[in-house]
């Protein structure tokens, strides 16, 4: 059965170039992976990013799970695509093919 909640983050993810799905908010995250995204963002030129904190609707965070097949937060999407979690966003960071898909979706 399809997650009622789907087309909430769907909406969402479209609403912004960049989406991260967190513990926490941006500014007080609640654990090391999320606030590890958000660091990795932020030094990859992101100034505007929509921040959902999965923490305060766990609704919404089941029909995540479902929508991306992927069952830990952070989840960073860009442009409406999942791209994944802190580990694979620090690694295309570190290879500069963050940089790279932020230049061809976003104006940061």
């Amino acid at each position: 059965m399809t997650h009622p909640l789907i087309s909430k983050v769907e909406e969402t993810v479209k609403s912004k170039p960049v989406v991260i799905f967190m513990k926490g908010t941006p500014h007080f995250p609640h654990c090391g992976f999320s606030a590890r995204a958000v660091k990795v963002l932020r030094a990859a030129g992101v100034t505007d990013f929509a921040a959902v904190d999965v923490l305060s609707d766990d609704p919404l965070w089941e029909a995540l799970e479902e929508f991306t097949q992927w069952p830990t937060v952070p989840q960073i999407f860009i442009h409406g695509k999942f791209i994944g979690g802190s580990d694979i966003i620090s690694e295309m960071y570190e290879r500069g093919e963050l940089q790279e898909l932020l230049k061809k979706t976003t104006h940061t």
